[in-house]
């Protein structure tokens, strides 16, 4: 009887996952200098708590929206050649971005760093995937993977708030640039070329079907946040559910579609699919809760803040290097169970946090709430990726991507939109009489406008908008809490037949695996 034999990666692969790394650093310093942009942003260019919300998730809806595609574009055209023009592209936009002078040109700009985003992440996890084909090792780069995007979120902080501390907003997108450059050198001498065999055509109105999907379900959630559910909204929302159910059921058709709907039959990729959007939701929305409540109501410089938001990513970072390697003698299911449980834990505390004094204990249930990010985003990850066979990497890598962008997205979107409704109800009856309208519409739309508002308010009103913003982020973390905790049971279940990360592994050497696509160097 033959052994079946892998191949194991060697220092070039090691050292290729190091630039395929970049882009999620990248992702992570984007987002997190973003967030300690935002009160001098807001300053600057007075965007309205809407807008606000779609400066900081325009890139999240638009990015998922285009994951399928550049998913399947990558495998037709070469995975390592879409991930250099998506880096380029990147670097560019971020500089249209940084020298934005509306909030209109900054939400445009951040809706077209979505679209170059797409092209990068299904590529770097569909490479780890070719280039790791042994499954201890290859959870292991995911982990690795993963935690760029902690790195990049504590890099983010500390760097951005330098910048913004002696630069003016705009050189927080500027960051992206030398990395983009760094990517572009790097991959061609360290990333092999792939392209997976495809015999049909590239489907342009499977293409148009996704995007006629989520764009409309995109407009209901904004929609929604701001004028609750009205005939448009509930409209917006059955056109996208029509259209996507359009788009399935014609790529169950499709002989060459841009989304194999045949992966969602093994429930290992289903499940782990549903505990990465829901967890992500709840992540979303904090991130952009605590990072406010930093800045806005506690008073810390962009510097300071950063310091502060450096020891959760830490945690998330610890988490998902750990995680792979505890998920070799005990099932992934019961790890990522325990660490949801401690994120639940996290919620419950960040639920308590008053309107001052209350750093430490933002801190404490933030980096617990990291701790289950970090675990299902490198296990979730990893699982997601070995449910598919070889050819459809690209297919999972970027379904994987996609539900973890889309639940950060509709985190800020439905956590942020909750915060602003208890905001908006709590500080309805504190503002003065007498004040002029524009002023009061300011001011009772968001904290950010009631920051640049306080100087046309009485003095000590801006105590009672941090008290209502408070409430407002006690009230998100309490529903996070209890999704987060229905969510450990669920995991519990539906992941419990999954065994140890290579508890059936196939005795490995050096030898080449059998390769169904072609590789080039």
């Amino acid at each position: 009887m033959s052994t079946t034999t892998v191949r194991r990666a060697g220092a070039r692969e090691w050292a290729g996952l190091a630039v395929l790394s970049l882009p999620t650093v990248l992702l992570g310093l984007d987002v997190t200098v973003l967030y300690l942009a935002l009160p001098s942003l807001a300053e600057d260019l007075q965007p309205s708590g809407t807008q606000e919300l779609w400066i900081m998730d325009a890139y999240g809806f638009l990015i998922a929206g285009f994951l399928i595609t550049m998913g399947t574009l990558g495998d037709r055209i070469g995975r390592r050649r879409l991930l250099m023009i998506g880096a380029a592209a990147f670097g560019a936009v971020s500089v249209l971005a940084a020298y934005s002078d509306s909030a209109e040109t900054l939400i445009a700009a951040r809706a077209a760093l979505g679209i170059a985003g797409a092209t990068l992440m299904p590529s770097t996890l569909a490479l780890i995937s070719n280039m790791f084909a042994d499954q201890r090792q290859r959870s292991l780069a995911i982990g690795v993977w993963a935690t760029s995007f902690a790195l990049g979120m504590a890099l983010g902080p500390v760097v951005g708030g330098v910048m913004l501390n002696h630069f003016w907003w705009g050189s927080a997108f500027l960051l992206a640039v030398p990395v983009a450059i760094v990517l572009l050198v790097a991959a061609p001498l360290l990333i092999p070329e792939y392209r997976a065999p495809r015999t049909g055509r590239f489907d342009l109105l499977s293409v148009a079907l996704s995007l006629t999907a989520i764009l409309p379900v995109v407009y209901a959630v904004k929609r929604f946040a701001k004028d609750g559910l009205d005939t448009p909204t509930i409209a917006a929302a059955l056109t996208g559910t029509a259209f996507a159910v359009l788009f399935v059921r014609r790529q169950a058709r499709l002989t060459s579609p841009l989304l194999d709907v045949r992966l969602f039959t093994d429930r290992t990729f289903s499940a782990a699919l549903s505990v990465l959007l829901i967890g992500l939701v709840g992540v979303g929305g904090s991130m952009l809760l605590i990072t406010q409540q930093l800045q806005f109501v506690e008073g810390l410089p962009p510097v300071e803040a950063g310091l502060w938001m450096g020891p959760p990513a830490l945690m998330m970072f610890l988490a998902a290097i750990g995680a792979p390697l505890v998920a070799r003698r005990v099932p992934p299911g019961t790890v990522v169970a325990a660490t949801l449980t401690l994120s639940m834990t996290g919620y419950v505390l960040l639920t308590q946090v008053g309107a001052s004094g209350g750093i430490p204990l933002l801190v404490t249930g933030f980096g617990l709430v990291y701790l289950g990010l970090g675990a299902i985003a490198a296990l979730g990850t990893d699982l997601v990726v070995g449910a598919a066979p070889p050819e459809k990497a690209g297919s999972a890598s970027a379904m994987s991507e996609t539900v973890q962008e889309l639940g950060l997205a509709l985190g800020v979107a439905v956590l942020g939109s909750l915060a602003t409704a208890v905001y908006r109800t709590r500080i309805a009856g504190d503002i003065p009489a007498g004040t002029p309208s524009d002023v009061a519409g300011t001011a009772g739309d968001s904290l950010a406008g009631a920051a640049s508002s306080a100087q046309q308010m009485p003095p000590g009103w801006l105590d009672h908008a941090k008290e209502a913003a408070t409430s407002g982020l006690n009230t998100a973390m309490l529903v996070a809490a209890a999704c987060t905790l229905v969510l450990a049971l669920l995991s519990a279940v539906v992941l419990r037949h999954v065994g140890t990360i290579g508890g059936d592994e196939p005795e490995t050497d050096e030898a080449t695996p059998p390769e169904p696509a072609t590789t080039q160097a």
